[in-house]
């Protein structure tokens, strides 16, 4: 795909919404951090359903440690791998609150050595909460890239280290919103909404549908 057809794609993506974000429901680079950590093989419905209750009895890294771990289990039932995360929301709390005073800090390696958090999870806390030009790519990201040729690679690090090269500084923070959004919405996994998609005819995916 040449540059100019990119900016094209991502010209349009930034008109269709011009203020992306997560729709994860935080208050917080703290409540991000772990909403995200607990979104792992979930959907941002149920993480955001079990955090509607979870952030207003816990909303600081203090207050969450205090709950314990079986404490913030009796918030995430509802949550895939619930004993894990809770666990792990527990340890990071504990090192946020000895090391960081509570607050999470803006630093990669500080973050990715926090207990259950990868570089995705690092990745979006970086973007979102504090406006890094990071690009998490999950399975919608990396869904994207490939079909319609923005970024193809064959596993998620070269979709990312793809994205960063090839996407222009102007679209790099939002690009990662865009892209889930769109791969969620309108390019899903088994059958894409070709139809009503935006960037359908720059699209060089070769199995369009006409929905």
């Amino acid at each position: 795909m040449n540059k100019n057809k990119r900016y094209e794609i991502l010209s349009r993506l930034r008109d269709n919404n011009p203020n992306p974000t997560t729709e994860l429901e935080y208050g917080s680079p703290f409540q991000l951090l772990i909403a995200v950590l607990l979104s792992a093989q979930a959907t941002d419905v149920g993480v955001n359903k079990a955090t509607r209750k979870l952030f207003p009895a816990a909303p600081t890294a203090e207050d969450m440690l205090a709950l314990g771990v079986d404490g913030i289990k009796d918030y995430i039932k509802t949550i895939g791998l619930f004993n894990s995360k809770a666990e792990n929301a527990y340890k990071t709390c504990k090192t946020l609150v000895e090391e960081y005073s509570g607050e999470v800090p803006e630093d990669r390696a500080a973050l990715e050595a926090l207990p259950g958090v990868g570089r995705k999870t690092a990745n979006v806390v970086l973007n979102t909460a504090f406006g890094w030009p990071t690009i998490a790519v999950d399975t919608h990201i990396f869904r994207v890239s490939n079909r319609t040729k923005l970024a193809p690679g064959k596993n998620v690090k070269e979709v990312e280290e793809k994205l960063i090269k090839v996407v222009p500084a102007e679209f790099k923070v939002d690009v990662h919103h865009w892209l889930i959004l769109h791969g969620r919405y309108t390019c899903i996994a088994r059958k894409p909404r070709c139809g009503s998609c935006v960037i359908e005819d720059l699209c060089e995916f070769k199995d369009k549908t006409s929905d």
